[in-house]
């Protein structure tokens, strides 16, 4: 895998959302009322979730997003796990927010179900993206997903000044998507969102000459299409109790280590390990581990 100039940093435009987590004794189903077992409120997001994730993995991450003046205090994860938020706006907008339901004990247990109230999200000025970039030169990454507004321009901006282009289709939002295929260099997705992103194409995604296109199948692991050929990388068998944000910490783990150059096949080993730990315990962003405790995970070669 080869990049024509030295990566630096990753700068993520992303969500920052307050999850809002209820563990059940099986997800809800239609017209069903059921009491929660347990009850917490986290720092949560996809984008957040991510670049605590890299920082974590031991990137440079630059974040930037939006959240009501008043809730500057869950910003804490994020600078515990070292990530630079002075791109972080604090507006009158609410602050984003999910109701996140776990399975703690049923036959599917650690599967989620997620609603999502974008608010601050969705209201980002124009001007941030300037704001982000003004210290990224060619050759850094620009990180993006689909829950906030922005993402189109901001990939653009960025790859015309040079940038590699790491998205996250998640949510799978058909026009931005297809929009942003000719500049993607990492495209990582579940296969959920390969699946709609193949009907809107009319082509497998194998097929859409995206330079690195990494699929995630869960505990089934990930598959590999690309510059680098093609392969798989099964997940590491733990007893999963939580799934949300796993699919976050191995995006973010990839990208960090890609941009330390280590080789795509090691970056998905290395984002399995850190996802497998994840999953064991509650919560997003709050049970991703870092770089020592996954490394200290993988068995000895």
């Amino acid at each position: 895998m080869e990049y024509t100039c030295t990566v630096m940093a990753i700068y993520n435009l992303g969500s920052i959302n307050i999850d809002y987590i209820y563990g059940l004794p099986h997800l809800v189903t239609a017209g069903e009322t059921l009491a929660a077992t347990r009850y917490d409120a986290v720092l949560g997001g996809k984008g957040a979730n991510q670049s605590i994730a890299i920082a974590k993995a031991g990137g440079t991450v630059f974040h930037a997003g939006m959240i009501h003046r008043d809730d500057a205090g869950w910003l804490k994860p994020l600078h515990a796990a070292g990530v630079d938020t002075n791109a972080v706006l604090h507006g009158d907008t609410p602050t984003g927010h999910a109701i996140v339901a776990v399975d703690d004990d049923s036959d599917n247990r650690g599967e989620n179900q997620i609603i999502l109230a974008p608010l601050s999200n969705q209201v980002l000025p124009s001007a941030l993206i300037g704001e982000l970039l003004q210290t990224a030169t060619a050759g850094d990454w620009a990180l993006a997903q689909n829950e906030t507004n922005l993402t189109a321009d901001f990939l653009t901006t960025a790859k015309a000044r040079g940038l590699n282009i790491c998205y996250s289709a998640a949510p799978f939002v058909v026009d931005t998507t297809l929009a942003l295929l000719p500049i993607i260099d990492v495209l990582i997705v579940n296969n959920i969102e390969a699946e709609a992103l193949s009907h809107a194409t009319g082509k497998p995604v194998d097929q859409l000459n995206i330079p690195h296109l990494i699929i995630t199948h869960g505990a089934a692991g990930a598959d590999y299409s690309g510059m680098d050929g093609k392969f798989h990388i099964p997940a590491v068998q733990v007893a999963a109790v939580d799934t949300t944000g796993a699919g976050d910490t191995y995006l973010g783990y990839v990208l960090a280590q890609l941009d330390q150059h280590i080789p795509m096949k090691t970056a998905m080993q290395i984002a399995a390990a850190a996802a497998a730990i994840q999953v064991t315990r509650h919560g997003a962003s709050a049970a991703i581990p870092d770089m020592a405790e996954t490394q200290a995970s993988q068995p000895a070669k």
